[in-house]
């Protein structure tokens, strides 16, 4: 049996399967977004699919720790928007 993948999610630390999170990743354009696949080329950091969490991480600046750089409130704005589209979606575990 294959051991399933565990990652933490940088706004409130909780190890969760991979699965269970939402990559967020930085491409080598620079550009910042959700990653549906999970497969996209680029630095990536996971969070819940909480909204709490992404504000959590706003907070404590976790995505400029993640991507070693200064990430911009309008890509935290367009990330609050995708995550409410993402989450009024069907429900996966139901």
């Amino acid at each position: 049996m294959k051991q399933e993948t565990m990652r933490s999610c940088i706004g409130c630390g909780a190890k969760k399967p991979k699965r269970e999170l939402i990559r967020i990743v930085r491409e080598p354009d620079g550009s910042i977004h959700p990653d549906a696949s999970g497969r996209s080329n680029g630095r990536g950091a996971y969070l819940c699919r909480d909204i709490a969490c992404l504000q959590r991480c706003r907070k404590t600046n976790g995505l400029n720790r993640a991507f070693r750089e200064q990430v911009t409130s309008s890509v935290y704005a367009a990330l609050e928007k995708e995550f409410t589209e993402l989450n009024d979606g069907p429900c996966e575990s139901d």
